[in-house]
């Protein structure tokens, strides 16, 4: 523990992306002393290149097999952590900040978990390449540059939106996506929290005002169901940046808020 605080920070990845779309972040927290974590989801650790030829392992993912994976991973740590998650991974660490995960927790543009029901057009025409055909579930699909950049990049200068998408975009999986799609219609979804539970660890909601594929709005609703709780839940947005947070421009100034509330909020949480 850093003075009593975490040492460690663990990043967790979202759909159509791996660990690799952290790479700026994890170099800057490096830079600040910590132990940097940024593991893919199950099967995706490899190269962007290797996993545009061969979409087999993303093909295959689940959401149930990925939580297991981060859960073991934190549980696994001498101390809690600090677990920040995009997208879908920030769907993903509120569920392991439910199971008494980490020692702080900050989410950005999150994936919605049960409970929130808000689905904005601009989401449906994100997602729409991986819900036009749901009885193929186990399928990877790869978005077109155009696709990505409407989703992730649509703010980015044209050169910026190109190399984002030829450096980081994958395959992404339209069992994981249909898992967040039916949430709210499958009452044993695995992507589901106790909003009133008192002992999780802080949360803070980072929001992109610009973003197509999580509007701000979305997450506004998803911290305002935390409202009953006695643990910290904090919403900032960010006008005019995109989903693809962490990339755009400007990313330093959300990387170093991040840490900064954080490192503030953390508490000497251990997992039970």
């Amino acid at each position: 523990m850093r003075s009593g605080k975490p040492d460690t920070i663990v990043l967790v990845h979202g759909l159509h992306l791996n660990g690799r779309s952290w790479d700026p972040w994890a170099k800057r927290y490096e830079a600040r002393g910590y132990r940097v974590l940024a593991p893919s989801w199950p099967g995706l650790d490899r190269e962007v290149a290797e996993l545009r030829r061969d979409p087999a392992p993303v093909a295959k993912q689940d959401v149930k097999d990925i939580l297991a994976h981060y859960e073991r991973i934190v549980r696994d740590l001498p101390t809690p952590p600090i677990i920040i998650g995009h997208s879908f991974g920030g769907a993903f660490v509120q569920i392991l900040l439910d199971r008494g995960l980490g020692a702080a927790g900050v989410v950005l543009e999150a994936a919605a978990v049960r409970g929130v029901r808000d689905l904005p057009f601009s989401t449906l025409k994100s997602a729409w390449p991986l819900l036009r055909n749901p009885i193929a579930r186990h399928t990877a699909v790869m978005l077109t540059p155009s696709q990505f950049n409407y989703g992730f990049t649509n703010t980015f200068p044209s050169d910026q939106a190109k190399r984002a998408y030829e450096q980081y975009a994958v395959p992404g999986s339209r069992n994981v996506l249909l898992a967040g799609a039916n949430a709210n219609l499958n009452p044993n979804t695995p992507l589901r929290v106790n909003f009133r539970n008192d002992a999780r660890a802080p949360l803070l909601f980072i929001a992109g005002g610009a973003d197509h594929i999580v509007p701000a709005l979305v997450n506004r609703h998803n911290a305002q169901k935390y409202a009953g709780s006695k643990a910290i839940v904090e919403l900032k947005e960010y006008p005019g940046r995109a989903h693809f947070t962490m990339l755009q421009d400007g990313w330093e100034e959300v990387a170093d808020y991040a840490l900064a509330w954080a490192e503030q909020h953390a508490t000497p949480h251990r997992p039970s």
